[in-house]
């Protein structure tokens, strides 16, 4: 059989890989199978479960930890399962934000050597054109993620002026890459299939041969994950979605990177860009919500109950808690934003109802 072709995605948070990845989906044939390898912070797989529900064929998931790092001993079990279950066509490697793509491409390259089941085909950097320049002067990682890369995608260029969008490039030329990294610009998060699948995979030897190439195990501390809980302790209640907006509205870009998690609300939601109400995806009394925010944006998404353990029925209610969230903050910020939820009381059950609120700091 010929080796799977491996493409690797990575970005900093919020930079808009996983909409990137779905927008692909349309480009490709029926019979051609896609299947994703997901690395996300915390314990709560929102951007595999908004995954799953496309015509991806099969996802895995490595939840709270770093791919590159303490997660690497699991890639070659990730990549073994998937190529059993899917017999993919391609697999794309999704990083979570923190990751190094070197280190990540050079052991693809080592599996593929050493299995024959492989081979890299290249590692897209995915750049929020937005922001970056923002986090671009505090994170090591986002400019190494720049850096060790095959092609930069410029994404949400057309939320920024032009002056905003050179800066940018320029910054990515000061990278000081030779030859310079190419560019292109998303489409409102799409970007042609013959850009991602087909790259020139020569990060590898790149880097390799860097003497100044230094993979950094740390690099994960420059952010901290909370994972938040919600439960009613059986009794079948619902997130006060209005409460919850309140706390969405206030995170300022610099200190909370990304917000996600799972929801039941009996009342949808609206997302940040829209005046109407989120159209509930099953009818019932209340319904599930994927929440993704990032940088001051966020949406709610209706999704199905996912299935009880070993059976084809619907998880019954009480089984999940009510809210799960997964918060990505700055270095330095979570102790602060854990008493913000904690004393805001935004984070609460609706019709009064009690909830037990239970916050921990898993990174």
């Amino acid at each position: 059989m010929a080796p799977i072709a491996i493409t690797i995605i990575t970005g900093f948070l919020g930079s808009g890989k996983t909409t990137l990845i779905l927008n692909l989906i349309p480009q490709l044939p029926r019979t051609y199978k896609l299947a994703l390898l997901k690395n996300e912070f915390g314990d709560v797989a929102v951007d595999s479960e908004l995954a799953s529900s496309s015509a991806i064929s099969g996802v895995q998931e490595l939840l709270n930890g770093c791919i590159c790092c303490n997660l690497v001993g699991q890639l070659s079990d990730a990549l073994d399962t998937l190529a059993a279950d899917i017999t993919p066509d391609r697999i794309v490697i999704e990083t979570s934000g923190s990751a190094f793509p070197a280190t990540l491409a050079m052991e693809v390259n080592r599996l593929a050597h050493t299995t024959g089941r492989y081979v890299l085909d290249g590692v897209m950097s995915v750049i929020d054109a937005e922001n970056w320049k923002g986090y671009e002067d505090t994170s090591y990682t986002a400019k190494m993620q720049a850096k060790y890369t095959d092609v930069v995608v410029l994404n949400k260029w057309e939320l920024v002026s032009e002056r905003r969008l050179e800066d940018v490039e320029d910054a990515v030329l000061a990278l000081e890459v030779d030859p310079p990294i190419p560019r292109t610009k998303s489409d409102r998060g799409w970007v042609s299939k013959d850009i991602v699948f087909g790259l020139d995979p020569k990060l590898v030897k790149a880097a390799a041969s860097k003497s100044g190439y230094h993979h950094d195990h740390d690099h994960s501390s420059e952010v901290e994950v909370l994972s938040v809980a919600l439960t009613s302790n059986g009794n079948n209640a619902s997130v006060d979605v209005e409460k919850l907006e309140k706390l969405l509205q206030e995170p300022t870009k610099d200190s909370i990177y990304r917000i996600k998690g799972v929801l039941y609300a009996s009342s949808a939601p609206r997302s940040s860009h829209s005046s109407s109400q989120s159209t509930p995806s099953v009818a019932g009394d209340r319904t599930r919500y994927i929440l993704n925010w990032a940088f001051g944006r966020w949406t709610f998404t209706p999704t199905a109950t996912p299935l009880a353990s070993g059976r084809s029925t619907p998880l019954p209610p009480g089984e999940e808690p009510e809210l799960r969230l997964t918060v990505i903050t700055a270095k330095y910020e979570s102790n602060q934003f854990q008493k913000f939820i904690e004393s805001s009381g935004f984070v609460a059950l609706d019709s009064d109802s009690e909830g037990k609120l239970t916050i921990k700091r898993v990174s």
